[in-house]
């Protein structure tokens, strides 16, 4: 579908706007712009058009792909400007990874208008980050916000779907709101929903020590202590090697040609261990001592954190080590029902992939069935043949 007929289009409707939607059909290469920011250091990565292993409809599945192996990708493109002040933001794609990539991500930058997308790359200044990100056991979906010219991780990491079912297509949706919320959902189930201000510190606390609120000197913080009343025993044994008194200098050592003889030394038998004093709870113990909490003099309230003044490009700006992971259906909006048909695109697709995948489990199983069976009779034949010549 032409995504400059769908930005005008909806203009009219009466429920909601689409500010963005791409489905890569023809012509996607005039719409989008591949970066050179890594292109002088030779570790640009190529993007090509593919449906991949599974797919509905060849044609109207595909989308744009990470082609090569340890390389960096990006790729952006620009609309007309707007802003989310007052209304929801909807932020959706879908993602697949042919294969695990091992370290990489698959997520999305949005943010101001880019006046050179040839330049987009890790320094490009973003509103919003959205989408997987893995690199060995850290695996996560990531939504940052940038607030104030930083860029902020949530505190507690989002759950992560990709890379367990290569080829299966994931969708990913945000929905960013006035109330400063946003609620996550990652096909079409809901794994996330809460205030932005508390789960991510875009703010100064509210509360802060107080800097002359000092720890009296008679607080004990120790909640165990030595027992004073225990002694070690005066016949406890530290020493773990000891002189063997049964070696005699050999018969054939001269003192002037290997020096002073000195007997070997052997393990102790008496030897207990190290010894340590019992520890026991401290009476005087009072507990983890803190300063006293003030209001914080920094501390300013917003009832915008959600609010950006301008939208203008999106972009895949990625590392991977293995490539061949595909985007597609890409849509900002403000209208539920808007993304809920992108999604149905994405739900006929699943469909078939999850199918597939089945099948091709299935056969694997049978044929490593077939494989152990072969196996066990070759076995059978090489204890028959051996009978026979006893």
């Amino acid at each position: 579908m032409n995504r400059a007929l769908l930005v005008a289009g909806s203009a009219t409707l009466a429920q909601g706007k689409i500010y963005f939607s791409e489905t890569f059909g023809d012509g996607w290469e005039s719409r989008w712009t591949v970066s050179k920011w890594k292109e002088s250091e030779g570790t640009a990565g190529k993007w090509e058009a593919n449906a991949g292993k599974w797919f509905k409809d060849e044609a109207e599945d595909k989308g744009i792909q990470t082609a090569e192996d340890s390389r960096f990708f990006g790729i952006a493109t620009s609309f007309p400007s707007f802003s989310n002040e007052g209304k929801e933001l909807i932020i959706q794609y879908q993602a697949k990874y042919e294969k695990d990539v091992e370290c990489g991500g698959g997520y999305m930058k949005i943010g101001p208008k880019l006046d050179d997308l040839t330049t987009f790359g890790d320094p490009t200044p973003y509103n919003v980050m959205f989408g997987p990100d893995k690199c060995g056991y850290t695996k996560r979906t990531h939504l940052i916000f940038n607030y104030k010219g930083t860029n902020v991780l949530k505190k507690s990491d989002l759950s992560y779907k990709q890379g367990e079912d290569a080829g299966i297509s994931h969708l990913y949706r945000m929905v960013l709101k006035p109330d400063n919320t946003v609620r996550v959902e990652i096909d079409e189930e809901k794994i996330y929903e809460g205030s932005i201000k508390e789960d991510w510190e875009v703010l100064k606390p509210k509360e802060i020590p107080d800097p002359d609120d000092k720890k009296p000197e008679d607080w004990v913080d120790s909640s165990m202590m030595d027992d004073p009343e225990d002694k070690k025993p005066d016949d406890w044994v530290e020493e773990k090697r000891i002189v063997d008194e049964s070696a005699s200098k050999p018969d054939d050592w001269d003192d002037e040609e290997d020096g002073e003889w000195e007997a070997p030394m052997k393990d102790n038998p008496a030897y207990k261990g190290d010894w340590s004093v019992k520890r026991i709870e401290n009476p005087a113990y009072k507990g983890i001592w803190e300063a006293k909490k003030i209001a914080n003099p920094e501390y300013v309230d917003d009832d915008k954190v959600y609010s950006y003044a301008d939208f203008g490009f999106l972009g895949f700006d990625l590392w991977q080590v293995k490539g061949g992971t595909i985007f597609d259906n890409i849509i900002l909006c403000d209208d539920v029902a808007e993304a809920d048909a992108f999604a149905k695109k994405w739900k006929a697709l699943n469909e078939v992939e999850t199918a597939k995948k089945k099948e091709e489990d299935e056969a694997k199983k049978a044929e490593s069935a077939d494989a152990a069976e072969g196996e066990d009779d070759d076995d059978a034949d090489d204890d028959k043949a051996e009978a026979e010549e006893m």
